[in-house]
């Protein structure tokens, strides 16, 4: 079982804490990477759009008579044939968003846990706890926590922690996000990953008790088990080939 350092705001460790493996084990890119297209897809806003001949200026009237006049019929001065008529089969504003299964959601957020650790940008603090909404002294805890670029900070939302919200909101590349709304595209789009203790935990208990009876068995180290199991059991009976070969 894997284990990460435990800060304060002063950059001091305090402790350590245990890492399950099931959730930060293996990285599964191609899971991020529909995570991600899901994501951004419900971010779309879906406005575009072209007029078409309902839609697009000018008179309904017709501009000449059906026949006897030698020229095409037209019926229409709005129509898609001619130069300023209306577009045929243009976007029309519709909602880009589509289903993801919550189970590749879910792993997705294991792998996206796992990258952030293997790459040695997960942060641990024991608390958030701020004096004063003060943007410096929180720019200095980053400072003191070694956060030179973009950070994602994540509390537990039951702290209601009005200072860090303050804090934090007006420093540039820095985000607050509560424990219950982290997704995947956070913690792939910010550098570094700044978790509370409680929060981390929280969410490591959650994921944790999400996962399938294979995955637990498979982070359990059961497949040797199952490959004994394997070897031990009984070889089929060929009935049918031994009764064909008494007849033949």
């Amino acid at each position: 079982m894997a284990t990460i350092d435990i800060h304060d705001l002063t950059g001091a460790k305090v402790g350590t804490l245990d890492l399950a493996d099931e959730i930060f084990g293996a990285v599964n890119e191609d899971l991020l990477w529909e995570a991600v297209k899901h994501y951004r897809a419900g971010q779309r806003a879906g406005t575009h759009a072209t007029k078409n001949k309902k839609l697009v200026s000018g008179a309904g009237k017709k501009l000449w008579k059906q026949k006897g006049t030698g020229r095409a019929r037209v019926g229409s001065i709005r129509s898609p044939l001619w130069r300023h008529g209306g577009t045929v089969h243009g976007p029309q504003p519709h909602s880009h968003a589509y289903t993801f299964p919550r189970k590749k959601l879910l792993g997705a957020l294991r792998s996206a846990l796992a990258s952030k650790f293997a790459d040695g940008k997960l942060i641990v603090v024991n608390t958030f706890k701020m004096d004063e909404p003060k943007s410096k002294a929180f720019r200095e805890a980053l400072d003191a926590l070694k956060v030179d670029s973009t950070a994602l900070i994540v509390e537990i939302p039951q702290h209601e922690n009005r200072n860090l919200e303050l804090s934090s909101r007006n420093l540039k590349g820095v985000e607050l996000v509560g424990g219950n709304e982290v997704h995947p595209y956070h913690l792939l789009r910010y550098d570094r990953a700044i978790f509370s203790q409680p929060a981390i935990e929280k969410l490591q208990v959650s994921l944790k008790n999400t996962l399938s009876k294979r995955q637990k068995e498979a982070s359990e180290g059961d497949g040797e088990k199952q490959e004994t199991k394997k070897a031990t059991r009984s070889p089929r009976k060929r009935v049918k080939h031994e009764k064909a070969a008494e007849v033949a």
